[in-house]
Formats: structure tokens, C-alpha cells, sequence
């Protein structure tokens, strides 16, 4: 298994050297979301503040023997007022990331967009799963499966500058990126060979800026070399892509369940676009790829901070 995980275990080594990333985690009232928060803090990934009804979070700690003593426990009565709490601890400068605990990801990130107390910025909210692939060199970033259900061109544009700058703070020296399609031609027919085509021209253009982004491409001569070079295409992306920009959240969410059901790949998953990092976790996710998600949050965190960014 070990082998499986070197990708995160990378990135989880590397946050050793940076202070825990404050983060208010809203509504951690079952034993995953509070054990999740509590061994990424004694892993110096984070430094958790738990939001939610007091009285719950201490009975689950203690039900599962988890020492939750040393974090402060900003008390709200129940998980909409949690979610609305811990993004006010953000707006107060007191949290740097937000972690997803045992509510609706709807209820969290309605209280992350809502226009007059919640986290938004100029550029569209998105999600990357940031995947560790077996077998795969490289980590592979997706975009997006999770939040955009039919994104515009002009939202792909918010979507792939967003994960630029995630393969950036994730230290990736070379950000290669595939716009993904059924084909690697443009046709008129199919709508997002246009649109791939009109974002490598705002590449071009130097509208999206920090990678190398090519499309439209298939999957398979996006990330193998060999299916590249049978097809004839020159590029510095196909064969190599290390991003993937996915048409529609239908077809991202298929490509990443794809990959962890029957390849054995682990799924990080972190929203980006708004003025913290968010950290998704499921219920099912393993610990590895909890703590993997934590990272990737302490790393775009640590980010912003250096550009400047963090008050939004």
C-alpha cells in the first residue's frame, strides 16, 4: 500500500516544514470528520478549529476516545449555523482553510457563496480531485467533477486558471494541461472540441496564464505516449498531461469514480476560487486521502499567503 500512496505521502512530507494551517472545520459531529481533523492537527498538517453543538462533538470524542482537549470549540447549535460560523471565522482573518465535518457539502458551500457573508472572489468556485494514480508517475489533477455541472467557456477559463495555480502551490515544476474531449480534432458538432480550441487560443493570448494547455484531446492520447504518437500528434501535452480539464461534471465525475473503482486510485479533493482553500471529505474516503486533502489545502494556504492573497 505504500507504494499506492508515495504521490500524497510526498506532499504530506512537504508540509513538515511549514506551521499548521489554521482551519475552522464546520459541523465535525460523526468519528470520521472529528478523527480526520484531529490526526491531520497531530500530523502538523492543520491547526483545527471544531465548529458545531458543543454538547455533540464532545460525546462523539468521547464514544471514540479522541483527545480533542487542546482545540478550541467555537460552539454553534446546528450544522447550518456551523457552516455560517466557520466561514465567519475566515472572514475574521482566524482561519486560513475550511474542512467540511458531518454536513451536506450544500450547506457548506451555501454558506461559502451567499453574496453578503460568504467567501467568494472574482474567479468561479471550482474543484480538483488531485488523484493518485497507481502505476502513474505523477499525481493527476481533474477539473472539474464536482461543483460545475455545464460550465461555459468563459467559467473553463475561472476552472483551468484555478487549477494552474493548484499544480503550482502543489510544487509540480511543469503544468501541463489536457482539455479533454471525446476526440483530438475540432469539430463544429461537438462543443467542447470548439471550446477547447478557443482556450489554448486564450492561453495564447495570455488570458490563462502558467502552463503549457493543449486540446481538444482523448483521454487516452492525453495521458499515454504511445497512443500520441500512433495518432501523430505533436504536442508538449498529449502523452504527458499532469491536468486534466474535463467537458462537464458528468464526465468528470465518471472519469474520476473510473480511476478509484477500478484502478485503485485515492481521490483528494479540495475547492478552490473562493478566499481559503476547502477541504471536501467524504465518508468513505480512507485516512491516507483525508490527510492527502488536508495537504493539498496547507499548500495552497501557504500560496496565498506568499502572493499576498489571503485576505481575498
Amino acid at each position: 500500500m505504500n507504494a499506492i500512496h508515495e504521490k500524497y505521502q510526498r506532499l504530506i512530507d512537504y508540509c513538515k516544514s511549514i506551521p499548521p494551517t489554521p482551519t475552522a472545520v464546520a459541523h465535525p459531529c460523526d468519528r470520521s470528520s472529528l478523527e480526520g481533523a484531529v490526526e491531520a492537527a497531530r500530523l502538523g498538517l492543520i491547526a483545527p478549529i471544531l465548529v458545531g453543538p458543543r454538547d455533540r462533538i464532545e460525546e462523539v470524542a468521547r464514544a471514540n476516545e479522541i483527545d480533542i482537549s487542546q482545540y478550541p470549540l467555537v460552539d454553534a447549535e446546528h450544522s447550518h449555523a456551523a457552516a455560517a460560523a466557520a466561514v465567519r471565522l475566515v472572514r475574521e482573518g482566524k482561519a486560513e482553510a475550511l474542512m467540511k465535518g458531518s454536513l451536506h457539502t450544500d450547506e457548506l458551500m451555501g454558506a461559502v457563496v451567499r453574496g453578503d457573508s460568504g467567501l467568494r472572489t472574482a474567479r468561479r468556485i471550482s474543484h480538483c480531485f488531485v488523484m493518485d494514480v497507481p502505476g502513474h508517475e505523477d499525481a493527476l489533477i481533474i477539473t472539474d467533477a464536482a461543483v460545475n455541472i455545464a460550465p461555459t467557456l468563459e467559467e473553463k477559463a475561472d476552472i483551468l486558471q484555478n487549477a494552474i495555480d493548484l499544480a503550482h502551490a502543489l510544487q509540480v515544476k511543469e503544468v501541463r494541461v489536457a482539455i479533454l474531449s471525446a476526440m483530438e480534432t475540432v469539430n463544429p458538432k461537438v462543443p467542447s472540441t470548439v471550446e477547447a480550441a478557443a482556450l489554448c487560443k486564450m492561453v495564447d493570448r495570455h488570458q490563462i496564464t502558467g502552463a503549457v494547455v493543449d486540446g481538444p484531446l482523448a483521454l487516452d492520447n492525453a495521458i499515454n505516449l504511445d497512443a500520441a504518437r500512433i495518432k501523430k500528434i505533436e504536442s508538449p501535452v498529449a502523452g504527458r498531461a499532469n491536468v486534466l480539464l474535463v467537458p462537464d461534471l458528468d464526465a468528470g465525475n465518471m472519469l474520476a469514480k473510473s480511476l478509484t473503482f477500478l484502478a485503485g486510485a485515492d481521490a483528494a479533493g479540495i475547492v478552490l476560487g473562493a478566499r481559503v482553500p476547502i477541504i471536501l471529505t467524504s465518508r468513505a474516503d480512507a485516512v491516507m486521502t483525508r490527510l492527502a486533502s488536508c495537504a493539498v489545502a496547507a499548500l495552497v494556504a501557504k500560496a496565498r499567503r506568499e502572493s499576498g492573497q489571503i485576505r481575498g
